[in-house]
């Protein structure tokens, strides 16, 4: 072989060796990649499980349902509650005497 085949062989030689180094280093980051984009796809899904009770808990507070149904378990409930149990404590009271 003459010195330009020579000087032809070694240059595709390291052309090729940069393109295979440059190869590995492509592959190696995109594996690191594609595990955080699968960490991505899983933070998603549990922020989507959660946005549903959000949605529901904001949803029964701006609704004109849901304040009727808050105002009644705050303060009428426990209202209901003492009369019932004045009311069976009376019962109890006056079935004894």
């Amino acid at each position: 072989m003459n010195v330009a085949e020579w000087i032809l062989v070694a240059i595709l030689s390291i052309t090729l060796f940069i393109f295979l180094l440059v190869g590995i280093i492509l592959v190696v980051k995109l594996i690191g990649l594609s595990k955080e984009v699968k960490e991505v796809v899983v933070e998603g899904k549990d922020i989507a499980k959660n946005t549903n009770g959000i949605v529901s808990n904001v949803k029964g507070m701006t609704s004109i349902g849901g304040t009727v149904e808050m105002f009644v378990d705050k303060y009428i409930n426990p209202k209901l509650k003492e009369k019932i149990k004045e009311e069976k404590k009376e019962e109890k009271d006056g079935g004894k005497k």
